[in-house]
């Protein structure tokens, strides 16, 4: 009976306990049905829904209605969709809700980035071009370059086929002669200082941002005077956890448009050849026959019969009748032997949740891609991980880290050895120049070293396997910081705000060459192999004090900046000639194995920079807004007492349509835009004003007697900063609700104190040294123009249009208004010109008395020859009066 009783009191509790369970679980748990539509009462198929601050989510259904579980009545939840502005909704107690949503065809509320801060896009002073996730992922791209390509009005971008090499890119122009053009790229508020762009996952990239005008870039100083690429990657988001596949397929193919001889048309034009090289203009007659009487026994000697046999038989199929056919003469597809199907398959794995209170994003990537040319591929692993954590309302951590590992095969390379015609030009451009009578292996299936019996012209076949040049690079950087928001701790601090970021890199990488006696680059005996090792760590350390402030119709944003950079560089390389086994590459270079030369050199280099940064942004009633700015560069490269530059910027905004007499509603906005700027470029090598020396063992005394004497360029101890001033005029748009939108830029700039080498008369012992001299100047016009055409639930049919116009031109040298044809420099004239003999036609039999009027000055034009433009019309063809722009 106590047991009885002791098991109906243990029942009674649990009965009681699993009733308060589902008591508390209802009163835990609210159900919450509802519809989501756009603006014009449409409903709206898979928004996302979810509750705020929890993992729990749904999407909407095609009718736009959804249904889910919040944890209270009192919960909010969080809607969004691509093509919509995400909005929260407080549920108030309701359980049934309906939820307007409206489209983001305004695109005004958009964030971007400004360097060191973010605006939305309507309160922008400078000239700042963005692309959103939708533009980098609309076509399948393998690096950021590429995704900017076309899209940004005033930003050049060339095409590389190349596999794992990013394209040329010019914001603007160039304006050095001798230093960098490159603009800077950001990445995660940290500046890239070695590149390594082409290392990011487009996948991963949430926007990029280009700062155009010196009102924007000076921000960031001298690292700004080429322009500003800020790129943003994606973060995790509050919600439930999503994971994310992306993967494309591209096919490429190379094609060739300019038509090649045939093996008998090439023939033909080699007997035409012989035939006016051997012509007397003053007779007319030639030492040859004419190139439409074939002999075969002139053709033995024409085509090297001897020297090559296997080509010689396969000319012999045009006489086998007795008669010249050259129909029977087999054409050699020379670079149907290195093409091949280029393919690329890019893969990307993401995922990506959180709270309120800490965001997670993490992705893992694959890229391969083959290119269209053998010996040419690119292979790269990414992996992404982002947190982000708000561990109070005052304090914030996070870190960024992105780690990479690629291997690639650049191609054909000439690096050591003596080279046969050009190999930068690359496998294809060495097969177009092989003779198409020519065949890759004689009657007993040997390779011909010399097809056609030149042994300036080498055979192609099994390229990729006797010419190697390998690049492997890891390489690991990121973001880590720390934000106080002291306006939490300390009422009175309301918008004052302290962050610290700090930006490691590391990138190991080693390029390895071997070039074989046999390569078709190789104009040598001997085998070449080398191989390099870099080692680089890099920091940036920025320590950002933000305060904002609104006072009635006023609104105020300082940022005050204090920034380190720190660069490290150690190199060491061994090269040598004479590999006995192919097989081992460069990894057996030893005096001990090379029959050849050896050689190894190491280094280091260190540089640093120092910076300070002032901006005030004001805003009056989002009508006048203002950007001032000033930063000081101190770069550890510059002479001493030359080191520090500072560089102003100012930028002045005016919101037509906020004035009163604006009342036309179809104008949505309409902004007026004026800044000016200067940046600076230090982009000299380290060491550059130290007055470097050079080794030199004497020839007495001791046989390892070192000394050192002064190199051929003398130390300027008064080297200082290039500097470019830039004008800006813009006007941005936006008509018709947001369907219509675009912008205007006109600016002009010039850039002074070039860092350019000058030379110094031999009397002083040295050849030349590093100046501040010349002047460059740019101007242009970008016009960029977006149309949403179609916006549905089930279609969007968007359009962007963009043109640039820019002139640049050399306005002084090293010797004044002087033209410098040395290097190809002209005054007036842009940085990069083609100079030199312009070709009109060919030389004819019926111009042979005017070809004599040339000969009797030192000529030699025959017909068949080119014939030269005379400019000075001297009847002499000479390099200082005849060759022109």
């Amino acid at each position: 009976m106590k047991y009885a009783t002791a098991l109906g009191r243990s029942m009674g509790i649990a009965i009681f306990l699993l009733l308060l369970a589902l008591f508390s679980y209802s009163q835990n748990n609210f159900k919450v049905t509802g519809t989501v539509k756009d603006e014009t009462g449409k409903p709206v198929e898979s928004a996302s829904v979810s509750v705020k601050g929890t993992n729990t989510g749904t999407t909407t259904k095609s009718d736009g209605s959804f249904e889910i579980t919040a944890p209270s009545s009192n919960s909010t939840l969080v809607i969004s969709h691509v093509n919509f502005t995400p909005v929260d909704y407080a549920l108030k107690g309701q359980s049934t809700v309906d939820i307007s949503i409206t489209t983001t065809l305004n695109s005004l509320e958009d964030v971007v980035v400004i360097g060191y801060a973010t605006v939305k896009k309507r309160d922008v002073t400078g000239a700042v071009s963005s692309i959103n996730q939708k533009d980098i992922l609309s076509r399948p791209v393998d690096n950021v370059v590429q995704a900017m390509q076309g899209k940004v009005a005033g930003v050049d971008i060339s095409s590389n086929e190349r596999p794992g090499t990013v394209p040329t890119i010019f914001i603007r122009g160039q304006r050095s002669l001798a230093a960098s053009s490159n603009p800077l790229f950001v990445v995660d508020g940290i500046p890239l200082i070695t590149g390594g762009i082409d290392n990011i996952n487009p996948g991963d990239i949430e926007s990029i941002d280009v700062l155009k005008d010196a009102s924007a870039t000076a921000i960031y100083g001298s690292r700004g005077a080429n322009g500003v690429i800020i790129v943003t990657t994606k973060s995790g988001k509050a919600g439930k956890i999503s994971l994310n596949l992306n993967h494309s397929i591209t096919l490429e193919n190379l094609v060739d448009n300019q038509d090649m001889f045939n093996a008998s048309d090439f023939i033909t034009f080699r007997r035409w050849a012989y035939y006016y090289s051997g012509l007397n203009p003053n007779t007319g007659i030639s030492t040859y026959p004419r190139g439409d009487q074939p002999d075969q026994n002139r053709d033995k000697t024409y085509f090297a019969a001897t020297t090559d046999p296997a080509a010689w038989n396969n000319i012999a199929k045009g006489w086998a009748s007795g008669t010249w056919d050259g129909s029977k003469v087999e054409t050699t597809d020379w670079t149907g032997m290195v093409k091949r199907q280029g393919l690329t398959t890019n893969n990307l794995v993401s995922v990506s949740g959180g709270t309120d209170k800490i965001k997670a994003y993490g992705s893992f990537g694959y890229l391969n891609n083959q290119g269209t040319t053998k010996g040419q591929d690119f292979e790269r692993y990414t992996a992404r991980a982002n947190v982000d954590l708000n561990a109070t309302d005052w304090l914030s951590f996070g870190s960024n880290i992105n780690v990479n590992f690629s291997k690639q095969n650049y191609g054909q390379s000439g690096a050591g050895i003596a080279t046969i015609g050009s190999p930068a030009g690359g496998l294809y451009e060495s097969a177009r120049s092989i003779f198409p009578y020519a065949v890759p292996y004689d009657a007993n299936g040997n390779r011909v070293l010399f097809p056609g019996g030149d042994n300036a012209v080498k055979n192609i076949v099994d390229e990729e396997k006797y010419n190697i040049d390998e690049r492997v690079t890891l390489r690991a950087f990121g973001s880590l910081y720390t934000q106080i928001n002291a306006g939490e701790i300390i009422p009175a601090l309301k918008g004052l705000k302290y962050r610290l970021n700090f930006g490691p890199d590391f990138s190991d990488y080693r390029a390895g060459i071997y070039v074989d006696a046999n390569s078709v680059a190789n104009g040598g005996s001997t085998s070449f192999a080398s191989k390099t090792n870099n080692r680089s760590l890099s920091y940036t350390l920025d320590n950002l004090l933000y305060y904002d402030k609104s006072i009635g119709d006023h609104s105020f944003g300082l940022t005050l900046l204090e920034s380190r950079t720190f660069f490290r560089i150690e190199t060491d390389s061994i090269a040598g000639s004479g590999v006995p086994f192919g097989s081992q590459l460069w990894n057996a270079l030893s005096s001990g194995t090379v029959t050849g030369s050896l050689s190894t050199k190491t280094n280091l280099i260190e540089q640093k920079l120092q910076s300070f940064m002032a901006r005030i942004n004001y805003s009056f009633k989002e009508r006048y807004l203002l950007t001032v700015s000033a930063r000081q560069d101190g770069a550890s490269q510059l002479a001493e007492g030359h080191k520090y530059s500072v560089f102003p910027s100012a930028a002045l905004a005016w919101r037509i349509t906020k004035e009163n007499f604006m009342n036309a509603p179809w104008v949505n906005d309409l902004k007026l835009r004026v800044g000016a700027g200067v940046t600076g470029n230090s982009a000299i090598l380290p060491y550059a004003t130290q007055g470097a020396t050079i080794s030199l063992f004497y020839p007495y005394g001791s046989a390892n007697s070192p000394g050192a004497i002064p190199s051929a360029v003398m130390a300027n101890l008064g080297l200082g900063w290039e500097k470019t001033t830039q004008y800006n005029l813009g006007l941005d748009f936006q008509l018709f609700k947001g369907r219509l939108g675009g912008s205007v830029d006109v600016y002009t700039s010039k850039t002074n104190d070039l860092i350019m080498s000058r030379g110094l008369p031999p009397v002083t012992g040295y050849t030349s040294t590093v100046y501040n001299v010349g002047k460059t100047a740019n101007r242009g016009v970008d016009i960029l123009l977006s149309t949403v055409n179609i916006s549905k639930r089930d279609f969007t049919w968007n359009t962007t249009f963009n043109a640039s116009w820019q002139k640049e031109h050399i306005v002084s040298l090293s010797n004044g208004k002087q033209n410098d044809i040395a290097n190809v420099w002209f005054i007036d004239q842009p940085i990069n010109v083609v100079y030199g003999y312009k070709a009109l036609c060919l030389w004819q039999s019926k111009d042979a008395g005017e070809m004599a009027r040339f000969n009797a000055n030192g000529n030699a034009f025959t017909a068949g020859s080119i014939r030269i433009e005379d400019v000075n019309g001297d009847h002499k063809i000479d390099p200082n009066n005849d060759r022109q722009i």
